[in-house]
Order: structure tokens, then C-alpha cells, then sequence
């Protein structure tokens, strides 16, 4: 639809005047062309003349004013409808700058009430006072400031369901007064003092809940027939992009493989639609395509991909959120063939350097019998909803999706295509290339994952395992699987800035890629209280394979002391969840010093890879914890707190190598790394520029969700990152001597300045 004041309409009945066989009758014809009507400057002045006065006329007055104008009751009434709409959208977009004006009003309020406390020196140490110090007034000073926020939350909810979008970040500057004791790295973090200075990390607590959607688009029923009408025009795209070469797609004469859209092709084989904003001026096109084969059937794939939350099962690390809006068709006879739903999805990238993407969409599903194969295509809402609010930054998906072709054996070969404008949006220098050349929303890396999960799912359905190892039963190895699968979610959510995740860096330099973050927990499934997390990302100079070698192989990673605090990891239980050797569940016993008094405790990791990138993610379970697992019981409730490194290639550089086979004559027969070492270097011909190492930590900081934190725990767990990699990078060293490796165009970040001087500060 066009605007209020001068809609086009389609002729005809509308659905909700039709009876069920016109109704079917009509979706059949719903591709045939459709007559539209605009109306003149004297109807609209008339129409609008009226609607001053009376907002919701009845029939007489639509019929009379029908007659005078020349125009159907039915499209007076839907003038009248559209005219109302337009008018509550002004309205509420009227509250919304009220109501953002009162936030600002108690930011401003909390700001001036958290000084005044800061404010207050302890007349012993010269540090602030504590509550039990103060005298009457600042107490209440305290207990207003507690309730402004509680106010400010109140209005950021009223807000969030004006606008559709989630609550903003409360980013206000804590009064950090509470110190925080982190046991997890042990001697490394010890308890400060109480009198020391503060840090302003954000602290909030982001819904995680796929099922709390406020506001968001709906599709009237008038506009069901025209959104199938835009599902066909979709669907017909999305197969001519998926079955069409040259010269839509061009190969890249500079990266082997990757094809590269030809936008004036484009543009000439599918016209921009009428009525619909173009802004492709201010936009950047992303387009990629890619097929490959998945062990799952095509009826497995559809049904998942119509579920949001089997969806998100499929691709943990990308999809963040998800939820299914609104069923607009449910099609022919329960059949997923013709279904249309209106969905909400957030993607993410594993770092908190580059921000997720959010989008409302319309996804179609269609069978083609004779080919035996499915289509499914995404397509934006514009032409039904031009004044929904984009979001921040832009992103939009243009028809989008994949075909889905049987093969023998339960096997599908998948063709993807993901089309998408976004707005040109500054990315941290170490992510840029990632970015900006599509590859980190591209179907490549949305196939790649889509075939290792689908390996995953076959080797958790599986049931004739005879190696299990401690695990005792088929039972006990899925619900140790579906464990490590929530514990992979959990990571992925936590290191990333999905459901408005703030994150806060430790100094303005450009190279600084450190970020911290906290938040309150007090919901099942992970430790109840403040949680600090850190991540951080180096440029290292191999390639990912080898760095998800040294870290996935428990042996190797047990001689990093940041890492294992000197003990020696044993593998009881290996479950092999994939067809590469580095896919799989491990359940690793952490063997302590014979004197300590420190209980026995087990390590559950899981380690994957495709050519997109790898993970290896971690967390320690007691034995208990692991038994009431392998027992049958619900793992839901059992807190994880996972720990993790993510792997990103990169192709911007290219390896010596041309001295390996020299260097492998120089190896030691009688070294015990000897074979090891001849291995790699005889596949080192494969590898070729660097990666990305994302490693990403979380603490309890305090069981007491509203504590605060202070700059020594900081100070502590930046310590612990920097020596995280680099003793990593050394081992790799070690491990890899003779390889030269050209850096990519951008600088490896460095440690920033201000973290390392309060390094040398710290007596942590």
C-alpha cells in the first residue's frame, strides 16, 4: 500500500467478505494481474473532509459518500482503514519522543545522584563509604537512586513496545562500591580491597527468551492475497538466482571459487518494484551463492527451517534469536508446500567487535513434485509495511533462501543464496575484510555450518555406537550430547552483541580489541549471580586448522599453565560427531596434585570445524552433575559456564613454504614430536594466510547478582586473557617453526596502552 491519503487497492471482494470456496478460488488466481485504482485530489479532499469529523463512519455515510465520488463502499472502507492506521502510527511515534524525553530526564536524575555518592570519601581510607557509614540523607539518596532505576527500566519496556524493537542497553555508569572475589582462574584473581578505583562496565541483563517479541509487524487479512502475490515474484527470483550463471553471476578472477553478482544484470532481470523505497545509493549489496550435499533428507531440512527454534539448533552461530511472528497461510491441508509465515530473526558474528543484524521477513515454502525438490525464500515486508521502523544499523534481506534437492540415500544437495542490503557501518580494522567482503552472513559459511550440524544430528540419532566409554548407555551419550549442544549456544550468545549485549573497551585505541561486559543471572542453567566476561582477538599467522589442532587436542593445551593451572587433562568418554577427527564431544578428567585438597572434577568439550571456521568450547561439571546426565535426568538445570575459542580464516596472506621439505630432513628421528611434526608439514602445501583467534572467557564474579564490580577484577582477567594467547601463540611457535607467514594489511592489535600500565600496577 502506498500511504493513507492515496492507497492503491485491489479490486475485488476482501478476504474477510469472501466465503471459504471463493476464498481457495482466489489464491489459486493470485499470480494473474490484478486492476488497481488511485484516487483523485477531490476524493481524498472529501474522504478527508469526513474523516475529521467522524473517524469511523457507518455504512450509510460510506454509502453516501461512495456515490458522491464515484468509488465502491468497499474501498471507502478501506480508505478509512488505512487513514486510521496512519493516524495511530503519528501518535505513537508522538509518544515515543515523550516518552524518550523522560528517559533522558532520569538519566540525567541518576547521573547527578550516583556523583553525589561518589562523591563521599571514607574519612579512614580516603576511598567511598559504604552504606553503613552514612548518615540519613545519603541513605536516602540511595534509596531514590534505586528507584529511579527501577522507574527507568519501567519506561524503557514502555518504549520497546512502541518502537518493536528491543529494551535499550541501560548503559548508565554503575556506582561501583562492591568488590568482587573470582575463583575461577585461581591464585589470579584474589580479593582487592574495598577502596580502590571503578570501572564503568555496562551491566544489564539481555533477554534471551526467543518467546518475548513486543510489537512488530502483522499482516491484515486485506493483505494476505497481495503478500502471496510478492512469495510467487520471490520465489520466481530466488530460482533464477539459484539455477543462472553467467552473466548474473560472475566468477571472481581473484579468489577461486566465489562468485560475484553483476548488478546491472540484476537490475535489468528483476525491475525494483513499484511503491517501494529504493535507497541503493546509500546501501552496499551483498550477495553470495554456494551449493553442497548435507546428510538430510529434504523433508528433515524443510521442517526445520519452518521452525524457528530447530532453526536456531541448526545454526547455533549465527542465528541468535528467532521466533515465527505470524502464520499468514499454513498451506494446502497442513502441508508445508504454500505456507507463508512472518518471522523475526538475529544474526551474529563470535565477537563482540562487530554488530549482530535484525530483520522482519516473510518466508514462503513451495514443493515442486516433478523435480522432487523444495524452495524456500525469504522475502522483505515493503510493500506491505513501508513505515514499520528499519533496524539500527540498516539491514535488509532481499528475496533470499535456498533449493533443496534429493539424493539418494537421504542425502540433499542445498543451493544457497543469501541477498541483502546493509548499511555502511565503520567494523573494528581486524574484522573489516571478514565483513565488508560478505563472507561473515554469507552462504558459504551458512552451508558450511548447515553441513557439519547435519552430521551432528546424525551421529546423535545414532544408535548401534559400540565404543562409548564411560558413557554407559545410547540414552546416556544423547543426553551428554544435547548438554555440550547448550553449552555451544550459551558461549555463542555470551561472546556476541546479540539482544543488545553492551560491551565495553579498556582504552580508545584503534588496536584494542579487548571487551568486557557484565550481567546478573538468576535463571537455571548457569551460575546465579554477577558473571564478567572477556573477550579478545589476535591476529595469528596460520592457518585455522593448525590453531584448532593445538587447541582441541587436550594433551597439547594441558602444557599452557593459563590454561590448565598445571594439571593433566584424561579422556574418559570421546564421541565422534562428524566425519573430520576434530568434530567431537570429549569428557575429560582434570587430574590435580596428589596434596591438594581440591575435589575430583571432569571438563566437557566440544571441538568443531568446517571451512568457515572452528570452535572449541569448554566448561568444568562436577561428577555428580555429569551422573545426573548419563541417569536419564532433565540436564537443563545442571550450570554451565563455558569458556572458548573461535577460529576465523582469513585470506590475506600466502605461506612460505618453499624450505619445508628441507626443514622436515632436520627433524630429530628420536624426537617424540618427530612424526607429529612431519605430518603437518608434509599438508602444509594447504595452508595459506592467518586467522582470527577469538577467545572468550566468563567468571562468576559474585554470587550475588547485585554486586558491583571494581578494577582489580578487571585488571585481573585482561592479565589472564593477554597471557592466554600469548602463550598460545609460543606454543604455536614451538610447534611451527619454519613457516613465514606475510600479515595481513592491517596491524595484529595490539595490548592497549592503558591495560598494560595497569598490568604493571596490579599486584594481581
Amino acid at each position: 500500500m502506498d500511504s493513507g491519503s492515496g492507497s492503491e487497492h485491489i479490486e475485488g471482494m476482501s478476504g474477510n467478505e469472501l466465503e471459504p470456496e471463493q476464498q481457495q478460488q482466489q489464491q489459486q488466481q493470485a499470480g494473474k494481474k490484478k486492476r488497481y485504482h488511485r484516487h483523485t485530489v477531490r476524493q481524498i479532499q472529501e474522504m478527508e473532509a469526513l474523516f475529521k469529523e467522524c473517524p469511523h463512519p457507518d455504512d450509510k455515510q460510506r454509502l453516501k459518500l461512495s456515490q458522491d465520488l464515484g468509488l465502491k463502499p468497499r474501498q471507502v472502507k478501506f480508505w478509512f482503514q488505512n487513514r486510521r492506521t496512519q493516524m495511530k502510527a503519528q501518535q505513537d511515534r508522538s509518544d515515543n519522543v515523550i516518552l524518550r524525553a523522560e528517559n533522558d530526564n532520569l538519566k540525567n536524575e541518576n547521573y547527578r545522584l550516583q556523583a553525589a555518592l561518589r562523591s563521599i570519601m571514607c574519612p579512614t581510607c580516603g576511598g567511598p563509604a559504604m552504606l553503613g557509614e552514612m548518615g540519613y540523607d545519603e541513605q536516602q539518596l540511595r534509596l531514590e537512586n534505586a528507584r529511579l532505576k527501577e522507574e527507568f527500566e519501567r519506561v524503557c519496556c514502555l518504549v520497546s513496545q512502541y518502537n518493536g524493537r528491543g529494551p535499550p542497553n541501560p548503559l548508565l555508569p554503575p556506582s561501583l562500591e562492591l568488590d568482587m572475589s573470582i575463583n575461577n582462574f585461581s591464585s589470579k584473581f584474589e580479593d582487592q580491597p574495598n577502596c580502590v578505583d571503578m570501572v564503568p562496565v555496562p551491566l544489564l541483563m539481555p533477554d534471551q527468551n526467543n518467546t518475548q517479541f513486543s510489537g512488530g509487524p502483522m499482516i491484515l487479512e486485506e493483505e494476505k492475497s497481495l503478500a502471496m502475490e510478492l512469495a510467487l515474484s520471490s520465489m520466481d527470483e530466488l530460482v533464477k538466482m539459484c539455477t543462472s550463471s553467467d552473466p548474473l553471476w560472475i566468477r571472481a578472477s581473484n579468489d577461486s571459487g566465489k562468485e560475484v553478482l553483476n548488478v546491472e544484470e540484476y537490475s535489468r532481470m528483476f525491475p525494483w518494484p513499484v511503491g517501494v523505497k529504493h535507497n541503493g545509493n546509500e546501501l552496499k549489496i551483498e550477495a553470495t551463492r554456494s551449493s553442497a550435499v548435507v546428510i538430510m533428507n529434504s523433508i528433515t531440512l524443510v521442517d526445520a527451517f519452518l521452525d524457528t527454534n530447530k532453526c536456531i539448533e541448526l545454526f547455533p552461530s549465527i542465528i541468535s534469536r528467532a521466533k515465527t511472528i505470524q502464520v499468514v497461510t499454513s498451506g494446502v491441508s497442513g502441508h508445508a508446500s504454500g505456507s507463508l509465515q512472518l518471522m523475526f530473526m538475529e544474526m551474529q558474528v563470535l565477537t563482540p567487535l562487530v554488530s549482530t543484524r535484525e530483520c522482519y521477513f516473510l518466508r514462503y515454502c513451495q514443493q515442486n513434485v516433478e523435480e522432487g525438490s523444495w524452495a524456500i525464500v525469504d522475502f522483505p515486508l515493503d510493500s506491505l509495511h513501508n513505515n514499520f521502523p528499519p533496524p539500527f544499523p540498516y539491514f535488509k534481506r532481499r528475496p533470499s533462501g535456498c533449493i533443496i534437492q534429493d539424493m539418494p540415500n537421504g542425502y540433499s544437495r542445498v543451493t544457497w543464496v543469501e541477498h541483502a542490503e546493509v548499511e555502511e557501518n565503520p567494523v573494528n580494522q581486524i574484522f573489516n575484510h571478514f565483513v565488508t567482503s560478505g563472507v561473515a552472513f554469507g552462504a558459504q559459511r551458512w552451508l558450511s555450518i548447515l553441513q557439519r550440524q547435519c552430521e551432528r544430528l546424525a551421529s546423535l540419532m545414532a544408535r548401534n555406537i559400540s565404543d562409548l566409554g564411560v558413557i554407559p548407555s545410547p540414552e546416556a551419550r544423547k543426553s551428554l550430547m544435547n548438554l555440550a549442544q547448550r553449552m555451544i549456544k550459551t558461549f555463542c550468545m555470551n561472546i556476541s552483541t546479540c539482544c543488545g549485549q553492551s560491551w565495553t573497551a579498556l582504552s580508545d585505541s584503534p588496536d584494542d580489541t579487548v571487551r568486557i561486559t557484565t550481567r546478573k543471572v538468576t535463571e537455571p542453567g548457569q551460575p546465579n549471580g554477577l558473571i564478567l566476561s572477556a573477550v579478545s582477538t589476535s591476529w595469528l599467522p596460520y592457518n585455522h586448522f593448525q590453531v584448532f589442532d593445538l587447541l582441541r587436542d587436550e594433551r597439547r593445551r594441558a602444557q599452557l599453565d593459563v590454561l590448565s593451572n598445571g594439571n593433566s587433562l584424561h579422556e574418559v568418554a570421546h564421541i565422534a560427531n562428524g566425519s573430520h577427527p576434530g568434530n567431537c564431544i570429549s569428557l575429560l578428567r582434570i587430574n590435580v596434585a596428589s596434596n591438594s585438597s581440591q575435589s575430583v572434577e571432569l571438563m566437557l568439550q566440544e571441538s568443531c570445524t568446517d571451512d568457515s571456521g572452528s570452535l572449541v568450547v569448554y566448561t568444568t561439571v562436577d561428577v555428580d552433575a555429569i551422573q545426573l546426565a548419563m541417569n536419564g535426568e532433565d540436564p537443563s538445570c545442571i550450570p554451565l559456564l563455558p569458556l572458548g575459542f573461535v577460529i576465523t580464516p582469513i585470506n590475506n596472506g600466502q605461506a612460505n613454504i618453499n624450505n619445508c621439505d628441507n626443514n622436515v630432513s632436520g627433524i630429530e628421528a628420536n624426537s617424540s614430536q618427530s612424526s607429529e611434526k612431519r605430518q603437518n608439514l608434509s599438508s602444509i602445501q594447504e595452508y595459506s594466510g592467518g586467522c582470527l583467534l577469538t577467545v572468550g572467557l566468563q567468571v562468576l564474579a559474585s554470587t550475588i547478582p547485585s554486586a558491583k564490580l571494581n578494577l582489580s577484577s578487571v585488571t585481573a582477567i585482561n592479565h589472564h586473557l593477554c597471557n592466554t594467547v600469548q602463550q598460545i601463540n609460543a606454543a604455536l611457535v614451538a610447534f611451527y617453526p619454519d613457516i613465514e607467514i606475510t600479515a595481513p594489511s592491517s596491524p595484529p592489535p595490539q595490548q592497549p596502552e592503558s591495560s598494560k600500565q595497569v598490568d604493571e600496577n596490579s599486584n594481581s
